[in-house]
């Protein structure tokens, strides 16, 4: 637990304020999980702080949800063409992903249960970032891979319904928190 939330102040996640008269604070747990290695024996314990998003109201907490992603029939192809053509590929994983993304609502949360002192008495924690557990989360961290992508020269594809980004010869698809990364040769042209 000291490990993740060492994590999320690490991230400026959120700042300590007074509480607000008439605002709904979101209240939040803590999810245990047990990580295994490949021969089933554990490799480590871990911590994840989890807002209690479904208590969040629409218009209030959160506006907008939706964030693209990818299906699978639409990854499968992309790694078939991949594989038929030659073309070199990638994947990323983005570590606690929903976590880098800005929210641009105010969200407030009581303090992460166990960590409640005399110096947070009357206070709750001000979301600066996004958590898992809340209804923006998905979008925000869209948003935010959004304008990294286009910081670096991509272009998102404007017919696609899919989150597929191109620059000249090369094409990134977001599928929920992993990226492929497809470096296309001059093949190109069996899309003229």
């Amino acid at each position: 637990m000291l490990e993740e939330l060492a994590a999320l102040e690490k991230n400026k996640t959120w700042e300590l304020v007074p509480s607000p008269m008439g605002k709904k604070i979101v209240s939040c747990k803590w999810v245990y999980t047990v990580k295994q290695n490949p021969d089933g024996k554990i490799e480590r314990y871990k911590a994840r702080l989890v807002a209690k998003g479904y208590s969040q109201t629409y218009g209030i907490d959160y506006d907008e949800t939706f964030a693209l992603v990818a299906k699978m029939s639409t990854v499968r192809t992309l790694i078939s063409c991949a594989t038929n053509f030659d073309w070199p590929l990638y994947q990323l994983d983005v570590k606690n992903a929903f976590l880098h993304g800005d929210l641009h609502e105010e969200v407030y949360m009581e303090i992460p249960p166990g960590f409640a002192t005399a110096q947070t008495k009357g206070k709750v924690l001000r979301l600066k970032k996004s958590l898992y557990g809340l209804k923006q989360s998905p979008k925000a961290w869209f948003d935010r891979f959004k304008r990294a992508m286009c910081g670096m020269g991509y272009s998102q594809c404007i017919m696609a319904i899919t989150p597929c980004f191109i620059v000249t010869l090369e094409i990134v698809l977001l599928f929920l928190q992993c990226m492929l990364m497809i470096l296309l040769s001059l093949v190109m042209t069996l899309w003229k």
